[in-house]
Parts: structure tokens; sequence; C-alpha cells
């Protein structure tokens, strides 16, 4: 081979060589994550890692209530979220016409009462004021609890969709107040006890498995779920955003960081 030649064919191999190193690399599919401040948040930043490896980046925005994140989704804010259980998703479906569908279930946050003035619910007094959530779905999670302990009865087939009109005995006269779900935890002060969610009871420094005076048990219907547009549900993405979530790394990280708090639900 001529020296021009051999010339040529080292100039074009170099030339391939930059054009390859040149060439644009594949974006990372970008999903907007929501998501509450707290357990959610944290157990989102480690299925975040997850998903990068599959060429998916998860964008996480934290919210401080559970009702933000339905609608931010359903308006196209959001491409997904993960906050809530499959009976608050349906009650937001169903009084506010939200096109959501739920594409994988999470973890499982027992619900707790906790009072900074007794040790049970049966030391409440007469007349004692019981803080719940003023959520459909919660506050009927809430009484249902109140009912398993023994402080009041509900109207037969009340079920999850209990409201306070459901009371059909309350032998100590409980006063039951109705507050947003990210209040009652700062409501402590001013309550003989109260329904908290899991995820701001931790936020608030109480270990359901320790503080809590009543608790529901780990496993219940109210599975923690992602949810994302109903019309996305079949996306390529949502496959990966559902794995990454339902990882081994995810389930580890929640059996080491919450010790029993929450439970894996896949």
């Amino acid at each position: 081979m001529s020296l021009r030649r051999l010339a040529v064919f080292r100039l074009l191999a170099l030339l391939a060589t930059f054009a390859g190193a040149m060439a644009p690399v594949a974006a990372a599919e970008v999903v907007r994550l929501g998501v509450t401040a707290g357990p959610h948040a944290q157990i989102a930043e480690v299925a975040k890692k997850v998903a990068a490896r599959d060429g998916l980046e998860i964008r996480i925005v934290e919210f401080q209530d559970y009702i933000q994140p339905d609608a931010a989704l359903d308006a196209g804010d959001l491409d997904a979220n993960s906050f809530q259980h499959r009976p608050f998703l349906d009650s937001q479906v169903k009084a506010r016409g939200y096109r959501i569908t739920a594409v994988g279930d999470t973890v499982t946050f027992p619900m707790g009462f906790y009072s900074k003035r007794w040790k049970s619910l049966a030391e409440l007094p007469r007349g004692a004021k019981v803080g719940i959530q003023n959520d459909p779905s919660n506050s009927g999670r809430a009484l249902l609890l109140l009912q398993k302990y023994g402080v009041i009865r509900l109207k037969p087939g009340a079920g999850v969709s209990a409201t306070t009109l459901d009371i059909v005995d309350n032998p100590k006269g409980l006063q039951i107040v109705q507050l947003e779900a990210a209040q009652l935890a700062r409501s402590l002060d001013d309550l003989d006890a109260s329904a908290i969610n899991t995820n701001f009871a931790i936020t608030a420094g109480l270990v359901p498995t320790r503080d809590a005076i009543a608790i529901e048990e780990a496993r219940s219907p109210y599975a923690n779920l992602l949810a994302v547009r109903t019309a996305d549900k079949d996306k390529p993405w949502v496959a990966k955003l559902v794995k990454a979530f339902q990882s081994p790394e995810v389930r580890s990280f929640v059996s080491e960081k919450f010790a029993g708090s929450m439970v894996p639900a896949f």
C-alpha cells in the first residue's frame, strides 16, 4: 500500500472516530413525579437512581398536602404521582372527575392515633377531642380504627366510606374534630388524640410502632400506589417507573430505613 493511500485511510479512520465522538447521546426520558414531603420523597429518591439505569430520569416535585398532586397530574403539570392509597384516589376520581389510573402498588403506611396526654384510646375521658382527617377516604379509615379499638360503633356496612354521620354509638361522647391530614400532627397540643397518617407522623418525629396509642395492622386495603393519567397507562415509561419503585433496592431501603413503620406492598 502506498504511503499516500495509507495516509488517506488513516484520515478517514480519524474522521469516523471524531464523528462518533460528536454523535448526540440519546437523552433520558423525563418523568415529572409528584410526591408528598417525607417518606414518599425519600422512597422516590431511591427509585430515581434505579430508573436512571433504564434511561428514565425522574424529576421529583414535592407537595405539602394531599390535594394538589392529583390536581397537578390531571392538569398535565406532572406525569405521575406517588403519595396516596386506592380509596383516596377513588374518592378523588369520583368527586373531581380526574382521568387518573393506578399502575402499581408501593408501600403501606399503617395509620395510628397519637396523644400527648393519654396512653391508650381506652383512657380517653368523656367529651375528649379527637382529631381525624377531613378527606372522605382517610376519615373513614380513622373512624374504622376507632371502632376497632371499641370507642365508637359505626352503622353496619359503613366500611371505608364511613362518615361521622355513621356513628351510632359514642359512649364517651367524643368530639370528633376534622382537619386537613397535614395539620393533625401539629394539632396534638390542642387535642386529646389524633389520627395521623404515617408519612406525616414520621415527618413530625413520631415513630408509629413506638408512639401510636392505636395502630392499624401492617397489611390493609390502604396500600399506596403510583398513579398516571389514564391516557398514559400503557406507555413504556410507565412500566419502567413501576419497575423502579418495585425494585429490590426500594424494598431494602423501606425495610432498613423505616423499621416496620411501613411495609412494601409489592
